[in-house]
C-alpha cells in the first residue's frame, strides 16, 4: 500500500487530485449545485453535467482543460445500497475534462501518473480495460508501459459511451484495482469485468471523439473531448486498505455514530440487520443533508419525492435498529463536521437542514405508528408465505403515506411479497379519478408557436425600469389561438410580441403588467404580459384596428398600477430581511406573489410564527419603511453579487450578469438581493405594511400575507368598520369590545361547564346507557359506547363518571364527534383491569386507522383522533372484538 506520505485521507485525496490538474494547466471548476441546468435531469449525477455546453459547441475554455469535485446523487439502485460497499445514493466524482485541449495519450500519461506517483499505487494491482476495437488506447497503455497481461478488452456495453443513437460518441477506458485474491470469487480467468469485489473499478476515461450518423458511420468530430471520472469513495477505500467505501474515514465516522445512538455494532463484512441498516443511515443522511442544502425540499414529486423517499427510509432503518426517538439531526451535524470545510454550503444552511429533517423526521414517525398498525394486521392475516395484495398496500400510502417500498421490506421481512402489480392498478385508477376532475387543460398554456417563436426572434429587450411608456415598438409577431396571424382586426384577442416594451412579464412571483398598444389607427387594452422563452407576449384585446406584423406602437403601461406593484415587490425584500433577523438565517424564500392588491410570500420555517413575532416583523418593515431609505439597482457579475452579500433565491439558477436591487446605504443595506423585478425608488413609496395572515402551505413552508400603502389602508379602514359593527352588536363603546367579549366568554364558559356535567355525569341518557350496558369480562368490566356532543378533552371526564359508577375492575373505549366533525376516541383501563390483561395504548393503535387516524398512550390511558366519522362504529365494533366483548 501506498507509503504514509502520499494522501490517505478523503480530504487529501480530493485535494491532491485537483492540484495534480491545476499544476498542469485546467481550470478548477466548483461543484455545480445538486440540481442540473440540464432538464432532462433529474439530480446532478455525473462530474460532466455541468460542462456540457463545452461539449456542445455552446461555450468556449480558454485553458487546456478543466477539473472538479461534483457532488452527485443517483437513486436508480436504492435497494442495493448497504447490500454491498460499493453502491451509494450520495458520491463525489472527481473528474478532469477537455475539449480538444489534451490528446488522448496525454490523459493516459497523467492518470497513470496521478495514480502511481502521487496516490503510490503499486503499477502491477492496476488493471486497465480498452474498448474491443480500440487498439489506439491499447497501444497508448502499452507505451506507457502496462504489461500486456493487465490490459482487457471489453465489448460495448463496458467500453463506449454514446450520447444516443447518433450524436457524438467515442470508446472508454477504465483504470481497476486489485483488491486481491482473498475478496475474489477464486476463478483463474477473473478480470477486471467480473461481478466479484477483487477488481475495483476506480477512473474511468471517455474519448467523446466520433459523430455517429444515422447510418452508422461514425467521423471524427471536428476535436476530440476528454471526460474522465475518479470515484472519490472508491478511492478513499484503496488508499485506506478497505475493501468497502464504507470502511473509509467519512463513512465510519458517520456510521461510528449510527452505533452510539442505537448501540448496534457495525460488522465490516455483514451486509444484512443492524450493519446494513448502519450503512443506509449513514448514506442517506449525507444524502439528504446535500440535497437540503441545495435547495431541494422534501415532496411528493420529482426530487424532492427522491430526498422524502432517502430520509424516510433513514427514519425507518433508525427504527429497525431500536431508535425511537428523532436522531436524523445528529447525522446533519456529523456530516458538517466531516464535510463542511469542502462543501460551505452545508455550514450556511445547517440550521434551515436541521429544522426540515426535523419536521419530516416527527411527522413520518407519526406515519409509521398509525402504517404499522395497518400492516401488520394484514400481515398476521396472511397465510405462511402469501403475497399481501396490491389493495393492502395501496390502503397504506393513499391513507397512511406509507411508501410502498417500506411496505415491500417490512412485509419481506416478514416472510411475505407484496402484489406490486395490483398497487401499480390501484395507483393508476387513482391518476385516472384525479385526471377525470380537472377542469382544465394542464398543459392548456404550452404552444409549439412559442418554441417557434424562440428560435427565430431574438428575446424581448425590457425597457421599463425606468419608463412605463415607449414610443416605437415593432411588432414582430402576432399569435391569435395558438396560432401565428399576419393581422389582427377590431374585436380580437391575440398576443402581440414587440421588440422591445416597458411592459414587466409576469416572472419571478411579480404578475405582468396591464395597459395600452396604440398608434394612429389602432389601439388595443392589454390586460396581462407573459414571458415565454424569453419572448414577451401583450395579451391583448383589439379595441381598434387593423394591427400587423411589422407596424409600429406605442406601448404604455397603467401607470398607477405599476406604482402599486413597485410598492409590494420592495415591500417583499423588506419582509425577507426581516424574517431572516427575527426567525433566523435559516429562512429562505420558497415562493411569492406581487400583485396590485396585495403580496404573498412563502418561506422555509418549521414551525408557525407567533402573535410576538409577526408583530416585530411588521415594526421592521415599517421601520426601515418611515426611514425613508433608497432603494437601488445595480448590474453586477454573478460572483461579485455573492461577495457583496446579495441573497439568492433557494435553488435558484442564475446567469453570470445580474441585477442587485439593494435598500439603504451601501455599506449597510438593510436588504440585497438578486432580482429582476420593478421596485419603489425609496421605501418612503411603500407608505405603510401590514400583515393580513399567516399560515402552512406544506411541510416546512410558512406563508404570510400583507399589504402596503393603499391597500394597508383599505385594510385598516375595513377592520375599523367591523370593529364598530361588533360594538354595535354588543352595545358597548368601541374602547369597550374587549372588556364586554371577556365577560361573555366568561358567562359562556360557565354555560358550557354546566352542558359538558349533564353531558358526562351518570344522569345523562347516554352516560347512563352506556354503563348500563357494560360487559363482564370476569376480569374486569367494559364499556364501550359512542357519546354524541362531547369534545376530545370531554373523553376524559366521561372515565371519570365510568370509573365513579361501576365498582370495582374496570375499563372503558369511547368515542365522540367534536364540534369540528372530527372523531375522537379514549381507551382507559383501572390498575386491576390492566392486570388482568387491558392495553389501552395497543387497543387505541389497533382502531384508530378505522376513523382515519392514529394515536397512542400507556397501558391505562390512550386517545387518537381521526378524519373519518363515519368510521366510528367500525372502531368501536373493533374494540369490542379484541377485548372479547
Amino acid at each position: 500500500m501506498p507509503a504514509s506520505t502520499t494522501p490517505t485521507t478523503t480530504a487529501e485525496i480530493r485535494s491532491a487530485f485537483l492540484k495534480f490538474f491545476e499544476d498542469r494547466g485546467c481550470k478548477l471548476f466548483p461543484s455545480s449545485s445538486l440540481i442540473p441546468d440540464d432538464p432532462s435531469l433529474l439530480l446532478a449525477n455525473a462530474g460532466m453535467n455541468q460542462f456540457k455546453p463545452y461539449y456542445q459547441g455552446k461555450k468556449t475554455m480558454h485553458e487546456i482543460g478543466a477539473t472538479s469535485c461534483q457532488k452527485c446523487v443517483r437513486t436508480n439502485d436504492i435497494d442495493i445500497i448497504g447490500c454491498d460497499g460499493r453502491h451509494a445514493s450520495f458520491f463525489e466524482m472527481l473528474g478532469n475534462f477537455s475539449f480538444g485541449g489534451v490528446s488522448k495519450e496525454q490523459a493516459c500519461r497523467w492518470a497513470l501518473e496521478l495514480s502511481t506517483e502521487v496516490f503510490g499505487l503499486p503499477k502491477d494491482r492496476l488493471h486497465f480495460t480498452v474498448f474491443t476495437d480500440d487498439d489506439e488506447t491499447h497501444d497508448i497503455w502499452r507505451s506507457l508501459g502496462v504489461a500486456e497481461d493487465h490490459i482487457s478488452r471489453l465489448g460495448e456495453d463496458d467500453n463506449f459511451w454514446a450520447a444516443g443513437p447518433t450524436g457524438p460518441c467515442g470508446p472508454c477506458s477504465e483504470i481497476y484495482y486489485d483488491m486481491g485474491e482473498d475478496v475474489g470469487c477464486g476463478r483463474p480467468d477473473c478480470a477486471p469485468g467480473c461481478d466479484c469485489d477483487r477488481f475495483l473499478e476506480y477512473w474511468n476515461l471517455v474519448f467523446t471523439q466520433f459523430d455517429r450518423q444515422e447510418d452508422g458511420s461514425m467521423p471524427e468530430l471536428p476535436h476530440r473531448n476528454l471526460d474522465t471520472g475518479m470515484g472519490l469513495e472508491r478511492m478513499s477505500a484503496i488508499m485506506q486498505g478497505k475493501t468497502s467505501f464504507f470502511d473509509s474515514d467519512i463513512m465510519q465516522g458517520l456510521i461510528k455514530l449510527g452505533e452510539e445512538i442505537s448501540g448496534a455494532a457495525y460488522v465490516s463484512d455483514d451486509y444484512e440487520g443492524p450493519s446494513r441498516s448502519l450503512r443506509i443511515i449513514a448514506d442517506h443522511a449525507r444524502s439528504v443533508d446535500f440535497m437540503i442544502s441545495d435547495g431541494i425540499l422534501p415532496s411528493n414529486e420529482g426530487r424532492g419525492y427522491v430526498l422524502r423517499r432517502l430520509l424516510r427510509r433513514a427514519v425507518f432503518h433508525g427504527r429497525l435498529l431500536g431508535v425511537s426517538g428523532a436522531f436524523l439531526t445528529r447525522f446533519i451535524d456529523r456530516v458538517n463536521e466531516l464535510m463542511g470545510d469542502a462543501y460551505p454550503e452545508l455550514v450556511k444552511n445547517a440550521t434551515l437542514v436541521k429544522g426540515i429533517v426535523s419536521a419530516e423526521e416527527e411527522r413520518f414517525s407519526q406515519t409509521l405508528d398509525n402504517g404499522r398498525v395497518y400492516l401488520d394486521e394484514a400481515l398476521s392475516k396472511l397465510a405462511e408465505g402469501e403475497t399481501l395484495p396490491g389493495s393492502a398496500a395501496f390502503m397504506l400510502h393513499d391513507t397512511f403515506g406509507f411508501p410502498v417500498d417500506l411496505t415491500v421490506e417490512i412485509a419481506e421481512g416478514a416472510g411475505h411479497a407484496v402484489d406490486i402489480e395490483g398497487f401499480n392498478r390501484e395507483m393508476e385508477a387513482q391518476r385516472e379519478r384525479a385526471r377525470a376532475n380537472v377542469k382544465g387543460d394542464a398543459w392548456g398554456t404550452f404552444n409549439d408557436v412559442w418554441t417557434e417563436l424562440s428560435d427565430t426572434l431574438a428575446p424581448t429587450e425590457f425597457c421599463g425600469y425606468d419608463a412605463d411608456e415607449l414610443e416605437g415598438a415593432r411588432v414582430l409577431a402576432i399569435v391569435r389561438d395558438g396560432e401565428r396571424v399576419e393581422r389582427a382586426d377590431a374585436g380580437e384577442a391575440v398576443e402581440v410580441v414587440l421588440d422591445r416594451t416597458p411592459f414587466y412579464a409576469e416572472m419571478g412571483g411579480q404578475v405582468g403588467d396591464t395597459g395600452v398598444l396604440s398608434s394612429g389607427d389602432f389601439s388595443a387594452s392589454v390586460s396581462d404580459t407573459k414571458a415565454h422563452n424569453g419572448i414577451y407576449a401583450h395579451v391583448a384585446h383589439v379595441e381598434k384596428g387593423p394591427l400587423a406584423e411589422g407596424d409600429v406602437v406605442s406601448a404604455t403601461v397603467d401607470h398607477h398600477r405599476r406604482e402599486l406593484l413597485r410598492r409590494n415587490h420592495t415591500a417583499t425584500h423588506l419582509l425577507d430581511a426581516a424574517l431572516k433577523e427575527v426567525l433566523g438565517e435559516h429562512v429562505n424564500q420558497a415562493g411569492s406573489l406581487v400583485t396590485p392588491e396585495r403580496l404573498r410570500f412563502d418561506f422555509t420555517h418549521f414551525e408557525a410564527v407567533t402573535a410576538d413575532e409577526l408583530a416585530r416583523i411588521e415594526e421592521l418593515v415599517n421601520r426601515e419603511i418611515f426611514a425613508a431609505k433608497p432603494v437601488v439597482t445595480q448590474e453586477m457579475g454573478i460572483d461579485e453579487a455573492k461577495a457583496a452579500g446579495a441573497v439568492a433565491l433557494f435553488g435558484e439558477k442564475y446567469g453570470d450578469r445580474v441585477r442587485v436591487v439593494s435598500v439603504g446605504t451601501e455599506e449597510r443595506p438593510f436588504s440585497r438581493e438578486l432580482c429582476g423585478g420593478t421596485h419603489a425608488r425609496n421605501t418612503a413609496e411603500v407608505g405603510l405594511f401590514r400583515i393580513v395572515s399567516e399560515s402552512s402551505t406544506g411541510a416546512n413552508v410558512r406563508r404570510i400575507e400583507a399589504v402596503t400603502s393603499e391597500g394597508a389602508i383599505a385594510f385598516l379602514e375595513d377592520r375599523a368598520r367591523l370593529l364598530a359593527e361588533s360594538a354595535s352588536a354588543l352595545k358597548c363603546r368601541v374602547d369597550e369590545v374587549p372588556a364586554r367579549i371577556a365577560s361573555l366568554q366568561k358567562d359562556l364558559h360557565a354555560v358550557e361547564q354546566k352542558l359538558k356535567a349533564a353531558l358526562t355525569g351518570g344522569a345523562s341518557d347516554a352516560m347512563a346507557s352506556a354503563i348500563q350496558g357494560a360487559v363482564d369480562l370476569g376480569a374486569y368490566r367494559l364499556v364501550v359506547a359512542e357519546l354524541p356532543g362531547l369534545e376530545a378533552s370531554d373523553l376524559r371526564s366521561a372515565w371519570d363518571t365510568v370509573r365513579q359508577k361501576i365498582e370495582g375492575p374496570v375499563a372503558c373505549v369511547l368515542a365522540s364527534v367534536t364540534s369540528k366533525g372530527t372523531p375522537a376516541l379514549i381507551a382507559a383501563g383501572t390498575d386491576e383491569a390492566v392486570a388482568a390483561g387491558f392495553k389501552a395504548g395497543a387497543i387505541i393503535k389497533q382502531i384508530a386507522p378505522l376513523v382515519g387516524g392514529g394515536g397512542g398512550g400507556r397501558p391505562n390511558m390512550a386517545q387518537a383522533g381521526g378524519k373519518n366519522a363515519a368510521g366510528i362504529a367500525d372502531a368501536l365494533a373493533a374494540a369490542r372484538t379484541a377485548l372479547g366483548a
